[in-house]
């Protein structure tokens, strides 16, 4: 995707986010396999089977399940156990599928909610009162040690990654705030000057048309080929050598292109 095709991924996105979100529903599992887009250009939101409705609760009992979204989707407040959440915690997977489609990889792949806090502060900063008012109060804080004091390096890591549109970055910079109240809402990011500025979102529909396959079945057709490589070098090499070597990470991953 060139820069204008990417806005208009993000502006599709966060257009089906606001009318989600206008009508009181939270996604609950933001990431690239639940956006889809068709071969002429027009992207879909799927899997509304973690939706729950914000207007649904009595007033008094402002809970919900934290078991919710993707891990490496997952913004701060549900991996610290916070049960009474608001949209922001769909924002923050908007903005790793941005970084994502930006960067060409996942910026927090993390193995566990451990980790992922740990990925999460070592690009946003610190956890602690000030990046992130009430956090004391929330039930994983009493018992995890959690990194209080690293410095906020997002739109430094991401600039190394290849991302150098000042634009791009203040949009990633205020969709990973750790602090959901400051996180931008689907509105305010349509009205950020990126999606207002040359090169203008442009339609998908060019681009798009020339793919005869979904990625989902060149997914499948990659990972084939794949397998049958490795089964094809298992039977030529002696059995000496089949030995996987320490810490080599052979799982797939999907990825945003």
């Amino acid at each position: 995707f060139t820069l204008s095709e990417k806005k208009k991924v993000m502006q599709q996105l966060l257009n089906g986010l606001y009318y989600v979100h206008v009508n009181k529903i939270l996604h609950r599992d933001i990431k690239p396999s639940n956006i889809l887009i068709t071969n002429d250009g027009k992207l879909k939101i799927a899997d509304f089977g973690l939706a729950r409705s914000i207007s649904a609760r009595p007033p008094q009992t402002p809970k919900y399940t934290n078991r919710v979204v993707t891990l490496w989707y997952r913004p701060p407040e549900l991996l610290l156990g916070e049960t009474d959440y608001s949209s922001a915690i769909d924002m923050w997977g908007v903005g790793c599928i941005m970084a994502e489609l930006w960067t060409r990889k996942a910026i927090l792949p993390g193995k566990t909610e451990v980790n992922q806090l740990a990925l999460i502060t070592s690009l946003c900063g610190g956890l602690n009162e000030s990046s992130m008012p009430g956090l004391s109060r929330l039930p994983v804080y009493q018992n995890a040690k959690l990194d209080q004091i690293s410095r906020r390096m997002l739109k430094e890591k991401l600039r190394y990654y290849g991302i150098k549109d000042p634009l791009s970055l203040d949009v990633l910079d205020k969709l990973l705030t750790l602090d959901p109240a400051k996180r931008l809402n689907a509105n305010d990011a349509l009205e950020h000057s990126l999606f207002w500025s040359d090169p203008m979102p442009s339609d998908l529909g060019h681009a798009l048309s020339r793919l005869t396959v979904s990625y989902n079945e060149y997914s499948n057709q990659q990972r084939r080929r794949l397998a049958a490589s490795a089964r094809n070098m298992q039977q030529r090499r002696p059995l000496q050598v089949l030995r996987q070597p320490p810490n080599v990470d052979t799982s797939y991953h999907e990825r945003v292109y």
